[in-house]
């Protein structure tokens, strides 16, 4: 028996670099059959009154499982659903109001073919995408899209490779393009993703300020050395200068004070509005803390303050807060 230690493995780089490039090219083949069928099934998935329903066998089953996902992700409710389960009792899932998206590189799978027989009954839409369109799938379907290769990245032609890579391509062309057809915004994403990194990242300005008794605040009239004391205590670093209906007139920052006493060693003795700056960077409770954050790198501060439309004070922002956030 060989001993693996002594086993010496020969590796072809040229076959991994012939992978990326077979796969590459068929990706690239695709951009050609984009065309009015590509926007007649955009079509039928954004009037969809049901739901997306990606089916497919072995690895187009995998790629249409994620699919699937990236649809529901952007403001398309889809789910998939295996072609043989759905013939021995999950049909009851498929309405006709549902719109079906049929993966099958040769268009001939059989489970698929035999659920094509049922959606057909139900009224359900269906879309193929197959490397075959004259096949019984592509002439059964809807709606047909393209998604031939000349050849898999496999060196023996077997293994689903750039067809599968070349699907899964096509599937998210499908879903960036319904995406913009529909309207989808930034705040639908953060709707759709408040965990992990990315929710993170569009997580809102309001649910990270300091507001009420959090955040620091005085008069115009105020003595600095009151200012002084309500810096220290707050611990932030600054203060909002307001009036009496909490409108913002200014901010003062431990910066602002180090400056002025440069110049003005007697600080001690003036109010609140001879030393603020009285156009702050300031920044809607909407927004989303990404926006947050590229201004304070932008403008090089540490604070922002949030104001209602009428300039009204709401809270404000530190870049610590961000931090929090791994924003970073």
């Amino acid at each position: 028996m060989t001993n693996r230690d002594d086993t010496k493995i020969v590796v072809d780089l040229e076959i991994a670099k012939n992978v990326l490039r077979t796969e590459a090219a068929a990706v690239l083949a695709l951009v050609d059959h984009v065309d009015k069928a590509f926007s007649t099934a955009v079509e039928k998935l954004a009037l969809c009154q049901g739901r997306v329903v990606l089916t497919g066998m072995g690895k187009s089953g995998i790629i249409a499982r994620k699919i699937a996902a990236t649809l529901s992700s952007t403001g398309t409710p889809s789910h998939f659903l295996h072609p043989a389960e759905a013939v021995h009792g999950d049909l009851g899932a498929i309405q006709s109001d549902d719109v079906i998206v049929a993966l099958s590189q040769s268009g001939e799978t059989s489970e698929i073919l035999r659920f094509l027989e049922t959606i057909r009954r139900l009224g359900a839409v269906v879309i193929a995408i197959t490397g075959s369109p004259s096949s019984s799938l592509g002439q059964a379907a809807d709606v047909t899209l393209h998604c031939m290769v000349n050849a898999e990245a496999c060196p023996m032609n077997l293994a689903p490779t750039a067809s599968t890579t070349a699907a899964l391509a096509l599937g998210d062309a499908l879903a960036m393009t319904l995406l913009i057809s529909k309207g989808f915004q930034e705040e639908d994403f953060a709707y759709l993703h408040p965990g992990g990194h990315l929710g993170k990242r569009l997580i809102r300005v309001e649910r990270l300020m300091h507001s009420g008794q959090d955040c620091p605040t005085v008069g115009a009239t105020a003595p600095m050395e009151d200012v002084v004391s309500v810096i220290s205590n707050a611990g932030y670093g600054m203060v909002c200068v307001i009036t009496g209906s909490d409108e913002l007139v200014g901010i003062i920052t431990d910066g602002d004070i180090r400056r002025r006493l440069v110049t003005d060693p007697d600080l001690i003795k003036l109010t609140a509005s001879d030393v603020m700056t009285t156009a702050p960077l300031t920044i809607p409770g909407s927004a989303l803390a990404v926006e947050a954050l590229r201004d304070m790198e932008q403008n090089r501060v540490t604070s922002l303050v949030v104001v209602h439309n009428d300039n009204r004070l709401e809270g404000f922002l530190h870049l610590h807060d961000l931090w929090r956030t791994d924003l970073f």
